[in-house]
């Protein structure tokens, strides 16, 4: 990623973390950055109405217009109308991280979530990226496209190993696809993340590739596993009844 980006966007996140204004010092002692960079950093961000001294020398915060630009660009292409009910419905029935994904080049990205309420779950946060080889989300992403456009990706893809059931090879993301299908659903067993299981579903909207996910720690997620496809599945019918116009159901 591009050093310059990357500190933007660190910037961005530690005021998300931190919400209080934050001086030159702080930002400088809290990222390691040398203070004539972070000085023009600062410097450039508040010329461009993106940072603001809310007290003379009490340091900076963004603006509103951050606020004013996501809203803008969420509005040119929000997320289908009625998801977050259904994540909602979901986390609810099922007491366990929901999630809804999109594809991301060669990861899914997470657009939607809802954590689980108790201590040990899945940890989700909007923006997390995962994999699409090793996880159930991204193969139940990968199974919505053409075979030429998953090709493509696939032979993008470097297939790192991250725990013993990891898919290392394009024709193993295939075969297990095919045996997805078949099935109805898409499982996770560890294959990104070790102890945490899964059940995802592709969720196709509006022309849009999406995914759900339900995840948890594996050992609680096994034993459930026939439930929690039952109820992915009567949630998924019961979005397509309520909301799902005659053009959708026809090309669903």
């Amino acid at each position: 990623m591009n050093k310059q980006a990357a500190n933007v966007l660190e910037l961005l996140e530690f005021f998300a973390a931190h919400q209080r204004p934050a001086t030159l010092a702080d930002i400088a002692r809290h990222f390691d950055w040398p203070r004539s960079s972070t000085f023009k950093l600062l410097g450039t961000l508040k010329n461009r109405g993106y940072l603001y001294e809310p007290q003379p020398k009490g340091g900076y915060y963004p603006t509103p217009l951050l606020a004013t630009l996501a809203g803008k660009i969420e509005s040119a292409q929000p997320l289908p109308e009625h998801t977050q009910t259904l994540l909602e419905k979901l986390a609810a029935a099922t007491q366990e991280t929901v999630v809804l994904a999109a594809a991301n080049d060669t990861f899914a990205t997470f657009v939607a979530t809802i954590e689980s309420p108790h201590a040990v779950r899945y940890a989700a946060a909007v923006g997390k990226r995962v994999p699409l080889h090793a996880t159930a989300t991204g193969r139940a992403l990968l199974s919505q496209m053409d075979d030429k456009t998953r090709a493509s990706i696939l032979r993008k893809t470097t297939f790192e190993v991250y725990s013993p059931t990891t898919l290392t090879s394009a024709a193993a993301v295939e075969k297990e696809i095919q045996v997805s299908r078949e099935r109805g659903w898409f499982i996770g067993d560890g294959g990104y993340t070790p102890e945490l299981g899964g059940v995802a579903m592709p969720f196709p909207l509006e022309g849009r590739c999406f995914a759900l996910l339900i995840a948890g720690p594996i050992q609680r997620i096994q034993p459930r596993m026939a439930e929690l496809v039952e109820l992915l599945q009567q949630h998924i019918e019961a979005y397509r009844r309520e909301f799902d116009t005659p053009a959708q159901k026809a090309g669903a």
